[in-house]
């Protein structure tokens, strides 16, 4: 279904003659249905057994990691697929990374203290102005976690969990918060749902962003007890569901926590005076559980008990939630159409999730290990994300940042790459609302929000620069170096190895026999016949790479034969 519908999505958009066109276009061939006759896939949650090929290496990492490394498929290419699912979980980083330190300090002198090139998440808050630097010295750094990750699924799934109990950084302000927000979500990434749910509701950063600092006995906030269930646990797609009265019960639960700002750094607290004490009465849909009002500093445990109330009487809805959005996540956004999907898939990992009481671990190597997830028809179904496409690009040609780049330089082509990604419509560590990106939750469209008539063009005005004269960063260039690329190649001389090579890398869908051989022949044999006339080019440089003619006729080709591949509409395809 997916190599159906998006290449024909893509295709249209790509090829519109104008602006206007696209967006018509993008509307009238989203995909609101399956094509006719057409299931998702036939695959099931049993382990998967097939071919273990480039195909699915590649498949797994563009779905776990950002971009993909040719080494990272070396490595899992020689092991099996439950092997190679199962390292994406042991080689995450056991050590924290360093936080974000002080890039700002050319031409300012931070008034807290910090030296240049010494971490302020511990620092005093200071001013507006340096707090401001610290938000961008944030985004910035990371982006270079994101640039710089390791063959894990840690990135992605700290990604998930970012779009899933979102907060914005700008909306959160201080930026030691901000910075600890996200330290949290990291560290709970592959962990425990339920302890990571109760962790982010006691969370600064979320007493912040959903007001919950401000809740009190006589003014209850409501707002993170709805979000709470709405879209954190429960969710709003059952029937029957919570009420109203849930709602204000669960704020009344919630009331009496606060920032402690003298703690360094800040800090919850509960204030019992603050706090509701009365008994809580919940709907039937909770069982009419009547969480019992809590005194003194007892009070603080009513977080807990609507933690255990909602993860108990609503067990079920409460996991086909989390695991509907990691299926959409990790497979494809579409679960309604195929009944299937929910019936074999989601259930199946609903079942996981709960055995494993709420461990996430097992139910996304269960997902990953899957026929389902393998099945082709799971391959290259949905559009690259902006960090897909940006930072995907950056790692699978080895890019680096210029040599010699000092940390204001390296934070500032961080942060150039930051910009970018929001001009794609991810800017990094600010979701437009607590529903985090409307592309992973928005129906019918989902994904397909990724194109449109700004980011389409800014994407491949990117894919000009990098090929080009480079993406002015810091006063440098990033730029894709094409033949140290082409070499990463095991035999770069064979045209059609290499044409085969870097369309596995660098595209969702793989070409026509056709097409393929159009490119070979007006690209990389310069409209010749017979393969000759490139392994001659190829060899002449590599015997003389000093000598600029030799050089520049394989780096001429490559460059346009990668042009050519990274407009395509498959490029764009994950």
């Amino acid at each position: 279904m997916g190599n159906y519908d998006r290449r024909n999505f893509l295709g249209k958009v790509l090829n519109s003659s104008s602006l206007n066109a696209e967006d018509a276009i993008f509307e009238k061939y989203a995909n609101h249905s399956l094509p006719k006759g057409l299931q998702k896939t036939t695959g099931t949650l049993s382990a998967y057994n097939g071919a273990w090929t480039k195909a699915e290496v590649i498949h797994l990492l563009r779905r776990t990691t950002f971009g993909v490394k040719p080494a990272d498929v070396q490595t899992l290419l020689a092991m099996t697929p439950g092997a190679a699912v199962d390292y994406l979980f042991s080689n995450v980083p056991s050590a924290v990374p360093a936080p974000p330190v002080n890039n700002y300090y050319t031409g300012y002198t931070d008034p807290t203290g910090v030296l240049a090139n010494n971490t302020w998440v511990n620092a005093a808050y200071g001013d507006g102005t340096v707090n401001s630097k610290r938000r961008l010295s944030l985004k910035a750094w990371w982006m270079g976690l994101l640039l710089n990750q390791n063959c894990s699924i840690l990135e992605k799934m700290a990604w998930f969990w970012h779009n899933h109990f979102a907060t914005e950084i700008s909306v959160i302000s201080d930026s030691r918060i901000a910075y600890f927000y996200h330290a949290m979500l990291r560290t709970n990434a592959l962990w425990n749902f339920k302890t990571f749910t109760t962790t982010v509701t006691k969370d600064p950063a979320m007493l912040i962003y959903l007001n919950g600092r401000y809740s009190t006995k006589s003014a209850p906030d409501e707002n993170y007890g709805r979000e709470l269930q709405e879209l954190f646990t429960v969710s709003k797609y059952n029937t029957p569901n919570y009420t109203e009265p849930d709602v204000k019960a669960a704020a009344r639960a919630l009331t009496g926590w606060q920032l402690d700002t003298t703690t360094n750094p800040v800090s919850s607290k509960f204030t019992p005076t603050r706090h509701d004490t009365t008994n809580k009465q919940f709907s039937s849909f909770y069982n009419n559980t009547v969480i019992t009002g809590q005194t003194g500093a007892n009070g603080a445990n009513e977080v807990d008990a609507l933690i255990d109330m909602i993860f108990t009487a609503t067990a079920t809805q409460t996991a086909n939630w989390i695991c509907t959005k990691l299926y959409r996540y990790f497979v494809y956004y579409d679960t309604v159409t195929d009944p299937s999907v929910q019936s074999t898939i989601i259930n199946g990992m609903v079942t996981s999730l709960i055995a494993n009481h709420w461990n996430i671990t097992p139910v996304l190597k269960l997902l990953l290990k899957s026929q389902h997830f393998f099945d082709t028809n799971s391959r290259g179904c949905y559009i690259r994300t902006p960090l897909d496409f940006l930072v995907g690009n950056y790692r699978t040609f080895g890019m680096s940042l210029p040599a010699g780049f000092d940390t204001p330089k390296t934070y500032s082509a961080w942060y150039t790459l930051v910009s970018n990604a929001a001009l794609n419509g991810i800017d990094l560590g600010e979701p437009p609302n607590v529903s985090g990106y409307p592309a992973y939750y928005q129906t019918p469209q989902y994904y397909e929000l990724w194109i449109n008539s700004n980011t389409y063009p800014h994407r491949l005005k990117i894919i000009d620069s990098l090929l080009g004269t480079g993406l002015p960063v810091s006063g440098g260039r990033l730029k894709i170096d094409v033949l140290a690329f082409a070499q990463t190649c095991s035999n770069p001389d064979d045209p059609d190895i290499l044409l085969q090579y870097f369309c596995d890398l660098l595209l969702g869908l793989d070409l026509s026999a056709t097409r393929k051989t159009s490119l070979k022949t007006s690209i990389l044999l310069s409209g010749q016949t017979t393969n000759y006339y490139w392994t001659k080019a190829w060899t002449d440089y590599t015997s003389s790479p000093g000598n600029s003619t030799f050089k520049g006729i394989v780096t001429t080709r490559i460059t346009s034969l990668l042009s050519e591949l990274m407009h395509s509409a498959e490029h764009m395809l994950c």
